[in-house]
């Protein structure tokens, strides 16, 4: 049977070298360009906080765009940052030094979903771009894949232009049903990853929407990235005591 690699990391204490007076509270995502900068996407005064690969402050932006809901913050293959703020129900397309290309949604204007602010799990019904979106992932054609979470339970997918191509999920715990879309990612062969959360399990598709299978030793996945070898990383949160899990029941263990 084969048996995973052991992944060696290393924790370098005090990397982060922010300046003085600057905070970056909850820290919603992270990304690395092609020059080895490190882009922090946060829920705070300074969205976006930039260092170099030895932690060094390169500067910020984006001071008065986003909402306290910012969630996800993704590199294309053009080295361009593709931002999500479930606040405003966008996603949008920045250089690197925070010119603004394009936008995907319309600010602060979400799509019909019947969704009452506060049942992300029983969404009554699916809608069109975006209702609390939560992330974005690149596709090897260069096409855009967006998970639509918090207020909708579906999957939209974009042309490199931004022109809506096709969606696809509703509400459910069945093959190719969402109860909370968190996270997603692309293969190289072009598969589309989606971190289905209150259902634990990652649920796989083609890139025109097939449901192809799913992986379920997972609990609330909330995002995965794959790395040039193809290893997957999936990072989770966890189920308290008390609470119901959609596919495991009550939980009775903390």
């Amino acid at each position: 049977m084969a048996q995973a690699s052991a992944l060696g990391y290393e924790v370098v204490e005090g990397w982060e070298q922010l300046p003085p007076g600057y905070q970056h509270r909850d820290v919603a995502g992270v990304a690395v360009d092609a020059e080895d900068r490190v882009f922090l996407i946060c829920r705070g005064d300074h969205p976006i906080i930039v260092y170099d690969h030895r932690g060094r402050f390169l500067g910020s932006w984006g001071e008065g765009e986003f909402t306290y809901r910012t969630h996800g913050i993704t590199v294309g293959p053009d080295n361009m940052l593709y931002c999500t703020d479930d606040g405003n129900h966008t996603v949008r397309k920045f250089t690197p030094d925070g010119k603004l290309l394009m936008t995907l949604g319309t600010m602060n204007s979400p799509s019909d979903t019947g969704y009452d602010g506060k049942d992300s799990i029983n969404i009554p019904r699916p809608g069109g771009p975006f209702n609390r979106p939560t992330n974005l992932a690149v596709g090897p054609t260069g096409d855009l894949y967006v998970s639509d979470g918090y207020g909708n339970c579906r999957v939209h997918r974009f042309s490199p232009s931004g022109a809506l191509k096709h969606s696809w999920g509703v509400s459910g715990t069945g093959p190719g049903q969402f109860h909370l879309p968190h996270g997603i990612a692309v293969a190289t062969d072009g598969r589309v990853f989606v971190c289905d959360r209150e259902n634990d399990r990652i649920q796989i598709f083609s890139p025109d929407g097939e449901y192809l299978g799913e992986w379920t030793d997972t609990q609330r996945p909330t995002h995965l990235v794959f790395d040039a070898q193809g290893r997957a990383y999936v990072s989770e949160l966890w189920w308290h005591q008390g609470q119901t899990s959609q596919r495991h029941g009550p939980i009775q263990d903390a």
